[in-house]
């Protein structure tokens, strides 16, 4: 898990860096602008919600305060996914919360080899 965890977070926030050149990012919550090296791929739903853990509309560049300090700053990410993918996709991701999922070994190693492919894909596109 830790290695899907790693390649997903180091995805996000490489996505969520690319309107600011890979080098900057707006948090979800606060919409700060910040150094990258300063993001948390932070999840709205808590990440031991399995069927949300590596949703990528559940999980977006957020500053640390927010992310660490501030409980995630929840009021001001739900206003940011709301205004990112809309009402509509964000109730359907709340129903979600609870769905059973689990996650063999092998979709764990297919989930971080995906992303760091995905990765590699955004830096060879900013060179």
């Amino acid at each position: 898990m830790r290695r899907a965890d790693t390649a997903f977070s180091l995805y996000i926030r490489t996505r969520d860096s690319q309107d600011y050149d890979g080098v900057m990012f707006k948090c979800i919550s606060c919409g700060r602008i910040l150094p990258i090296g300063q993001a948390d791929a932070g999840h709205y739903i808590n990440r031991s919600h399995m069927a949300l853990r590596y949703s990528e509309d559940n999980v977006h560049a957020q500053c640390r305060r927010c992310n660490r300090f501030d409980e995630g700053n929840a009021q001001g990410y739900r206003q940011g996914l709301i205004e990112k993918i809309g009402e509509g996709k964000l109730a359907i991701m709340e129903a979600q919360k609870y769905a059973q999922h689990r996650l063999t070994v092998t979709d764990l190693l297919i989930i971080a080899d995906y992303y760091k492919q995905k990765v590699k894909e955004f830096r060879y596109k900013i060179k």
